[in-house]
């Protein structure tokens, strides 16, 4: 990080000062309140003319009970996520699961009546405005209603979850924000495994290398109680899975992202076809760091003449100015989330690594969370929490079960404000430092085409074979191995991978998520096709891509693209993403050369 600076916290007490705060305890009994009205409401589905006045009173307090319990879970994950090792945050976390269960159990009867009446569901759809604006949202939760349990065994299994698959993904977020090793053996000094992560951009190589070996050495120390938390996951999803009729977690996760499986085929298949040029880069970057082949530890590695020391002052200027280009509105918006203490910066010990961006529907406002280093590339990643916050931001007036928007499209507007910042900076620099800023963006392509394709492959390894048993560590990291020697190939020195990132990531920690990971590539490409239009079209595209947003929770992702002009069940379209990569590389190449 350049300079001494302090970082910044986020500020929360504009939400709720403390859990044991009026604001807070007040809500909280709203919640138990909203909760019963709408279990008790969904219980009593009327007949003939009454029961368009009961649905609408039903999406009036789905709406109300939805927003609220978001805020407060969001308010206690916040709290947790910055010290994971808070009994208190913990605590609270554990309640808000226990109060979301009449939530969950009324969402069960909802759907089953929609399922049960859908010819009248229909005709209210197709006569009463106030209903008709719901309609997405009514015929969605009509085809859920064929993939559930009856309300008894729905009961139990989000009753079992809390105990289950949550508490699995809660151990993995402990010991990855809390495990440490030896740094230095003069001093004693330690560092988390968050803390060497964030080394892997040290232009120093015997730095990087120092902290991927502590960092192996740290998750060895770990391997059986995160794989005792991933089999845990992935057997309770393959549970539920079969129960409810899915014919494997793939299929859920395609319903889950709006797509069509025709979609997800083409977009995988451009995915492997754009292999190579990955490989050519990797290659390409490791004649720019003077090494035979690239290790793990090199691809975030810094190449090139190093810009200006960004600073967070200079970071949120930049992204203030780059985004308010775009349009007065974002950059308005960004400039009041950074004045408004939105965003928590400051690495430290029992904080989660990564970053995430976290809404509060029902105070219409989010807040981000990043592990700020004074790398461009982190500057990258506060623009892109920040495209979801901008998300979150059209949104916000929408009413809650229309602002239920996918995996696929929530990337969309993260990764658009990410290019934006992107091709604002590698403006306008001297040749060594463009190389720098180029190789930073080919870095995130590479990450997004290549390692989650390696992450897609693992997850559905692990899938293929925990019905049978449990998989023991050294075999999750033999999968791993294989699904990175199928991705990366002969771009990544074999001896020198990282066999471990089934327990960095923890998006495999999710029982209800399985395949939170190529949404990412989906995002990636529709956000560059979405940037290459406003190329085009110049500023009036900003009122486009708001709208673009506005309806991301109205409508499947098929029918959303297909309104932008773009057609996401063909390989044409992805492989027109992907180009844009390379002709990236082929620019990287022509300024080593000189």
């Amino acid at each position: 990080m350049a300079g001494s600076e302090a970082l910044p916290r986020w500020n929360l007490d504009p939400l709720y000062p403390g859990f044991d705060s009026p604001a807070y305890r007040k809500d909280m009994d709203d919640l138990r309140s909203r909760s019963e009205a709408l279990l008790d409401h969904m219980q009593a589905a009327p007949g003939g003319a009454a029961f368009g006045p009961w649905l609408n009173e039903a999406l009036r307090l789905e709406t109300e009970a939805g927003a609220l319990a978001e805020t407060l879970g969001s308010y206690a994950y916040t709290r947790y996520s910055t010290a994971t090792t808070d009994a208190r945050a913990l605590a609270e976390l554990n309640k808000l699961e226990e109060m979301g269960l009449p939530l969950k159990r009324a969402g069960v009867l909802f759907r089953n009546v929609l399922a049960a009446r859908r010819a009248e569901v229909e005709a209210l759809v197709a006569s009463d405005p106030r209903i008709a604006e719901y309609a997405f949202h009514l015929r969605e939760e009509m085809l859920w209603a064929s993939r559930q349990m009856s309300p008894e065994l729905e009961d139990l299994a989000e009753d079992l979850n809390r105990a289950g698959g949550d508490a699995w993904g809660r151990l993995q977020d402990q010991v990855s924000s809390t495990a440490s090793v030896v740094w230095d053996e003069a001093t004693g000094e330690r560092k988390t495994t968050v803390q060497l992560r964030a080394l892997a951009t040290d232009p120093d190589r015997a730095v990087r290398e120092k902290a991927w070996n502590l960092e192996l050495k740290a998750w060895e120390q770990m391997k059986l109680p995160l794989a005792a938390a991933l089999n845990g996951v992935k057997g309770f999803a393959v549970t539920l899975n079969k129960r409810r009729g899915w014919s494997d977690p793939l299929e859920k996760s395609v319903e889950q992202c709006r797509i069509t499986r025709a979609t997800l085929d083409a977009l995988i298949s451009a995915m492997e076809e754009s292999l190579p040029l990955w490989r050519r880069y990797l290659k390409i970057k490791a004649k720019y760091l003077g090494v035979p082949a690239c290790a793990f530890y090199d691809i975030f590695a810094p190449v090139g003449a190093a810009t200006d020391p960004w600073t967070f002052e200079r970071a949120r200027d930049f992204i203030v100015e780059k985004f308010g280009a775009f349009s007065k509105d974002m950059g308005d918006f960004a400039a009041r989330a950074f004045r408004e203490g939105w965003i928590d910066a400051e690495p430290r010990e029992g904080k989660v690594g990564g970053a995430y961006c976290i809404s509060f529907p029902d105070r219409k406002v989010s807040r981000v969370l990043c592990n700020f280093d004074g790398s461009f590339g982190e500057v990258s990643t506060i623009a892109h929490e920040l495209g979801h916050a901008y998300h979150h931001e059209v949104i916000k007036d929408v009413p809650y079960p229309l602002a239920q928007y996918p995996m696929t499209l929530a990337e969309t507007a993260s990764i658009f404000a990410e290019t934006v910042v992107f091709e604002e900076a590698v403006k306008d620099v001297p040749p060594d430092q463009k190389a720098g800023l180029l190789e930073n963006n080919l870095q995130n392509g590479c990450q997004i085409l290549v390692d989650i394709l390696s992450r897609f492959y693992f997850e559905k390894s692990v899938f293929a074979r925990r019905p049978a048993s449990e998989l023991g560590a050294e075999e999750l990291c033999n999968l791993m191995r294989e699904a990175q020697e199928a991705t990366y190939g002969d771009g990544l020195d074999k001896e020198r991978r990282h066999p471990y990132m089934w327990a960095v990531k923890s998006h495999y920690y999710s029982p209800d998520l399985s395949f939170y990971n190529f949404p990412y590539a989906f995002g990636l490409l529709f956000g560059l096709g979405l940037y290459e239009t406003y190329r085009r079209q110049g500023p009036s595209f900003a009122e486009t891509y708001r709208e673009i947003l506005l309806q991301t929770g109205r409508m499947s992702a098929v029918d959303l693209t297909r309104r932008a002009g773009f057609d996401i069940e063909g390989r044409e379209f992805w492989l027109g993403g992907i180009e844009v990569f390379n002709r990236q590389v082929d620019e990287f190449e022509r300024l080593y050369r000189g």
